[in-house]
């Protein structure tokens, strides 16, 4: 004869032994729930479009990834040129930065729109060891910054195993 498990009396009972979801819609009208609980609704109207694209220009966002020759930062610039952009090495920093302003204006027959925005962003990278800093490098192309750090010949050395004793 199978054996016939017993099902919680009522949700809370349930909730409160720690049972599974003993409606199908449960778990579904929790997430809901969730959702307008962190919904925010006290945001100000500049939170959202089109103003949103200002907090966007404060931390761009940039790739750090390590090549063989050595390591190539990417940083995505839509809306700048070159000349809105500056790469500066102090100290051992990398640092970039720049300046985004943007006029517009749209008229129509009963229609006016005219946006102003500007924005200014400023990333920081400790350079690491090994990199030729007379060799750096910097290409800017539709938008997107490349910057070149090449490892020093020291630097490029292969790898040396070495052997762990066993005391």
């Amino acid at each position: 004869m199978a054996e016939q498990s017993k099902l919680p009396a009522s949700r809370e009972s349930a909730q409160a032994s720690g049972g599974f979801d003993w409606h199908p819609l449960e778990s579904f009208r929790r997430q809901f729930d969730r959702l307008f609980d962190e919904f925010p609704s006290r945001r100000s109207l500049a939170d959202f479009q089109p103003f949103d694209r200002l907090m966007s220009a404060a931390a761009p966002p940039v790739d750090f990834v390590e090549k063989d020759g050595g390591y190539e930062i990417t940083a995505e610039l839509p809306g700048l040129d070159e000349k809105n952009v500056d790469v500066k090495l102090s100290n051992g920093v990398l640092s970039i930065s720049g300046e985004k302003k943007e006029e517009k204006e749209e008229k129509r027959e009963g229609y006016y729109c005219s946006e102003r925005r500007y924005g200014s962003f400023r990333r920081a990278f400790r350079v690491p060891e090994g990199v030729d800093s007379d060799k750096i490098t910097a290409d800017f192309e539709k938008g997107v910054l490349k910057i070149k750090l090449p490892k020093t010949a020291e630097s490029k050395k292969e790898e040396k195993k070495i052997e762990i004793a066993a005391k």
